[in-house]
């Protein structure tokens, strides 16, 4: 008898488990409803080339604005709160920093130079994007008088991209 109630009592376990899961499993139009409500959330593609291109016309004046000692033109382009990481030297931090870094940078005297940015790759989505590019200074002869790499990191606000932070560093010196 003991068997008997034992058998009976898992029978109506397993049944019992069985008509709980079934009635939570969702049916298949509340399934269908599911993946397409979590294919409506997922971000739509970014043309990267046109982000790229953006970010390129973006350097092309933050070069002229370099080339041209315009320090005020050139913090325009980051965020109130951005933070620079030069080659040896130390964080700076903020648009009072950055112009105070840049307007004695370019107390220095000049040689004509002329400063280029290249964009060579962008990655991220609409509203952040990282950059990769390389800096180059030619002198009024067209000599290199400096090369370098940079990382960017960039965040649409109205409309446009705005720098958050940059970090540079020298190419190493011809031997």
């Amino acid at each position: 008898m003991k068997i008997k109630n034992y058998l009976l009592f898992t029978s109506f376990c397993f049944i019992a488990l069985f008509l709980i899961i079934g009635c939570n499993a969702p049916s298949a139009d509340k399934a269908a409803n599911t993946s397409e409500d979590s294919t409506a959330q997922v971000a739509p593609l970014v043309d990267m080339e046109a982000v790229k291109a953006e970010i390129q016309a973006i350097e092309n004046t933050y070069a002229a604005a370099y080339t041209a000692r315009d320090a005020k033109a050139v913090v325009a382009l980051y965020s109130e709160d951005a933070v620079s990481l030069k080659n040896n030297a130390p964080l700076i931090r903020g648009s009072a920093a950055m112009l105070k870094d840049l307007e004695e940078t370019f107390a220095k005297p000049s040689k004509g130079n002329t400063t280029k940015f290249d964009v060579i790759e962008v990655y991220g989505d609409a509203k952040t994007v990282t950059e990769i590019g390389k800096t180059t200074v030619v002198d009024s002869t067209g000599k290199v008088t400096y090369s370098g790499k940079y990382m960017a990191v960039w965040e649409k606000r109205d409309g446009k991209y705005i720098c958050l932070s940059d970090i540079s560093n020298d190419d190493a010196k011809e031997k």
